[in-house]
């Protein structure tokens, strides 16, 4: 399947009271919508990935999978603020004719899901089976989930929470300082920032797996060895990998985005409170490893949704668990659905 696109023509305002003049999404779909439109699976994605989700999640999306695209019609939108369609930093401002680059103004995780819901009612959707995200996906479901409630059936949660962390925010932010601290980053160019991207990934490689996974696959033999070192050849060429596909202005803003994520922001004196009236089964799954979200934060949430079921597993990968365990997680989502 190929890249979509849907244009929003009108102003789209933003929860920080800014105004996008027009808003482009671009999308995946797989499979068909069919009569009754009950079978459609929305997936949310994390930070730096795409909506091509039969790619990046090819385990459990895909002909004879357990998200089936012959059985279902499934939908993966790309976030505002990112490279991968939607507007972003290197979209064209309307208004000027000239690509935003920094100036494009902060998204919020609630911004993101208005904008989704707007391409909900473009497909003609009137209801989403199961709503599914990981990371940052799962804070576009839970804040969907509210938005919606009586359009979302089913949620499927993994390695997220309902808040980000001031651990998570602390990581973001030194992220960002490594962005800033190349002195491009704010050009108006597509590769404005690239040191500094490199840079905020070797950050982020550090919190998507673990100590245990870098001694076991990273350790050098020769031991001997005073420089050039495996674990320093991986996060090189991680940085470098990320260069290549995505965009340091975007990387920037899509971080603050993840800091906005709070489900009890102007809705509830606790965040457990706002859980507690989220009444779709939900299934909930923790990586035992994760460091990044620990599985604290997904046991908080099945404390307090009302209608949940919550399952860890024990993976070497710690955050990326989420995108790498695919024959486990799909055992657990085919016994649950």
């Amino acid at each position: 399947m190929s890249l979509q696109l849907f244009t929003h023509a009108q102003p789209f305002p933003l929860e920080s009271g800014s105004m996008l003049p027009a808003l482009d999404i671009g999308y995946h779909t797989y499979g068909t919508l069919n009569a009754a439109g009950d079978n459609v699976i929305w997936i949310c994605h994390a930070l730096t990935a795409n909506s091509d989700v039969a790619d990046w999640w090819s385990g459990l999306v895909g002909a004879g999978r357990v998200l089936d695209f012959n059985k279902y019609f499934v939908v993966c939108a790309n976030i505002p603020g990112s490279c991968y369609g939607s507007s972003g930093p290197l979209s064209k401002n309307p208004q000027t004719g000239k690509a935003y680059y920094s100036a494009f103004p902060q998204v919020s995780i609630r911004d993101i899901v208005r904008a989704h819901m707007l391409l909900r009612e473009h497909l003609g959707i009137r209801s989403i089976r199961l709503l599914a995200g990981g990371s940052m996906g799962g804070y576009q479901a839970l804040e969907w989930a509210l938005h919606e409630p009586g359009r979302i059936e089913r949620l499927f949660l993994l390695a997220t929470g309902a808040s980000e962390s001031a651990w998570g925010i602390a990581i973001h932010t030194a992220q960002r300082l490594a962005i800033e601290a190349d002195n491009s980053w704010q050009d108006d160019s597509p590769s404005a920032g690239q040191k500094g991207l490199k840079a905020a990934r070797a950050i982020g490689m550090l919190t998507y797996r673990n100590y245990q996974t870098f001694v076991a696959r990273q350790t050098d033999p020769d031991l001997d060895k005073t420089d050039h070192f495996r674990a320093s050849s991986y996060i090189e060429y991680q940085g470098e990998k990320l260069v290549k596909r995505f965009n340091a202005q975007s990387y920037w803003l899509l971080t603050k985005t993840m800091d906005s994520h709070n489900i009890a922001r102007g809705r509830a004196a606790s965040t457990a409170a706002v859980l507690r009236t989220i009444r779709q089964k939900s299934l909930i799954l923790g990586v035992t490893s994760d460091i990044l979200c620990p599985v604290e934060e997904q046991r908080f949430l099945a404390k307090n949704m009302p209608a949940s079921a919550y399952y860890e597993i024990d993976s070497p990968y710690g955050h990326d668990g989420f995108l790498i365990e695919f024959e486990r997680i799909g055992k657990i989502l085919q016994d649950w659905m």
